[in-house]
């Protein structure tokens, strides 16, 4: 450096911020303990949480108020540094504008415009962030409407260009049965145990862990463009032949995703992918799950224009045809059944008396 020159001031270590929220209704709305993860997520050291030397850290135990978490979210945005928010939680469907909300501690069926976070709050808050400064890694159960809608909108979820999403959505527990947080607690023992891994390895591992805990969870998770001759389906099918539904599922979830971002949902990209995923349902053993995501695919089939007697139409309606009569539950049975009636009227298929046989067992 030659004499006098001036001396750069030293560059700053980033400060990491993180936002820690668990929320579920009190009392019998409750089918997730969500807090019970915070114990786990606070015994993180900050900085590992965000991946900086330091970070600071709010905790948010099921809050009462929309509008505090929406003040708190809105000042973690405003943070300069990597921002990591963990959520913890129940999604309900507002029935009236179908979108979905977190619940909080005093939310009901009743109330929920008025006493939960409503996702697209976080959307406003998180999705004008630069791209790279923000991870969402959200462990969440849908109830029953959310949970259709994710089968046909997998983008629902979807935060903006700039948060990267890592999550778990389970479907529905049984009446008496409950959620818990084990992804997130995944996450957690990942990070006390002193890993130091990219977030990507941290949810693929996660996933692994917990697919099997409940039936067919939902994992999300963004995929890097493609390489040039890489095709993932040998892979997504040697998991699936070999037992692991879950990852099989989060793998084509995140291409799917991908396709959406890339081609939109009326692509036959996207398509594809949601045969996929119909196809890892039939692996698994789970037919209802099957031929609602192929009536799916026949329906945006047609959408694109494929005319009624294109192979790839007819095996759609053909394949949720057979998945139909896989189905042992004769109330899920009943409630797909007019959907799939009404798709065989428009697609008869080349099997003589098919759509007189579904009307048959229908009644």
């Amino acid at each position: 450096m030659p004499p006098g020159a001036p001396v750069a001031p030293p560059t700053a270590a980033p400060v990491g911020a993180a936002v820690l929220l668990a929320a579920a209704p009190a009392g019998r709305g409750r089918v997730m303990d969500a807090a019970s993860v915070l114990p786990a997520l606070a015994a993180v050291p900050p900085g590992v949480l965000t991946g900086t030397p330091t970070a600071t850290v709010v905790e948010l135990a099921d809050p009462l108020d929309p509008q505090t978490v929406l003040t708190r979210l809105r000042a973690a945005a405003a943070h300069p540094g990597p921002l990591l928010v963990c959520l913890a939680g129940q999604l309900h469907l507002d029935r009236r504008q179908r979108l979905p909300h977190l619940a909080l501690a005093r939310t009901t069926t009743a109330t929920l415009r008025y006493t939960a976070l409503p996702w697209h709050w976080l959307t406003g808050e998180l999705g004008a962030r630069a791209p790279g400064t923000t991870t969402v890694v959200a462990d969440l159960a849908a109830d029953a409407a959310v949970w259709e809608r994710l089968a046909t909108a997998p983008g629902l979820l979807h935060l903006g260009p700039g948060p990267t999403l890592y999550a778990r959505v389970t479907p529905p527990p049984r009446r008496g049965d409950s959620a818990s947080p084990d992804y997130l607690r995944a996450w957690a023992e990942s990070w006390r145990s002193g890993a130091r891994l990219p977030y990507a390895t941290l949810h693929a591992e996660a996933a692994v862990r917990t697919a099997g805990a409940v039936p067919a969870p939902l994992f999300l998770a963004p995929v890097p463009a493609p390489a040039p001759d890489h095709d993932p389906h040998p892979t997504i099918l040697a998991a699936a032949t070999a037992g692991r539904h879950g990852e099989a599922a989060a793998v084509a979830a995140a291409w799917e995703s991908e396709a959406l971002r890339r081609h939109g949902p009326r692509s036959p990209e996207a398509v594809h992918w949601t045969e996929v995923r119909a196809d890892l349902a039939r692996l698994a053993g789970e037919p209802a799950r099957s031929c609602e995501l192929w009536l799916t695919a026949a329906e945006a089939r047609l959408s694109l224009r494929q005319p009624t007697d294109d192979p790839d139409v007819e095996g759609a309606v053909d394949r949720a045809h057979h998945q139909w009569e896989q189905i042992a539950d004769p109330a899920r049975a009943r409630a797909l059944g007019p959907a799939l009636v009404a798709l065989r009227r428009r697609v008869p298929g080349r099997q003589p008396g098919a759509l007189a046989a579904l009307t048959r067992r229908l009644g």
